[in-house]
């Protein structure tokens, strides 16, 4: 009896790994040449990609010089995320706040509502007018699209962000970044 279960448990044992390396996929970037990849979802490496990309590209537009009273102050909106994750979008929108603040082109107001409380009561004592208000909103959308091929698919992240002039209401810049995943299924397991 002993022989018996010794023969049945030993091959479905030795088969566990061959099924659970064949359920592995293999993801890469739509683009080789970046760091690895451990997930065709959102990551850190894509928020910081997303972010520095968006701050170079707004930096160079010239949009932010454009204010009469330098630094432009910038109200960063909400971002939509139009994605099948959660994620949050502070990780996002925080990398670009601290890359616009130290750029010295902006100033971001604060959402913290003591901050702005302070604010408002030192302006209110000090009989001031409130703070000066923002030239700039910064909105946003982050986007997944999935396009499958067999057993391939490419799951593509568009992250879109747009700077509003408060006085005009124009959309003064736009930009977006995708950011592409290729991803393997293996024809064997599950």
């Amino acid at each position: 009896m002993k022989s018996m279960k010794n023969k049945i448990i030993f091959p479905i044992i030795a088969a566990i790994p061959l099924f659970i390396s064949g359920c592995a996929t293999p993801v890469e970037y739509q683009r080789p040449g970046g760091p690895p990849v451990v997930s065709t979802g959102i990551n850190i490496q894509d928020y910081t990609t997303a972010a520095n990309d968006a701050v170079n590209d707004l930096l160079n537009s010239g949009a932010l010089d454009k204010v009469s009273n330098p630094p432009a102050v910038l109200f960063v909106s909400h971002i939509v995320n139009n994605t099948g994750q959660q994620i949050d979008t502070d990780l996002l929108t925080q990398k670009i706040t601290r890359a616009l603040n130290q750029s010295g082109k902006a100033v971001t107001t604060s959402t913290d509502p003591a901050a702005k409380g302070y604010s408002e009561e030192s302006a209110f004592m000090n009989d001031q007018q409130n703070q000066r208000l923002p030239d700039f909103t910064l909105s946003g959308k982050i986007i997944e699209t999935i396009d499958r091929a067999g057993n391939t698919s490419l799951i593509t992240y568009t992250f879109q962000l747009s700077l509003n002039d408060t006085k005009t209401a124009y959309q003064v810049w736009e930009g977006d970044k995708e950011i592409g995943k290729v991803s393997r299924q293996s024809s064997v397991g599950f």
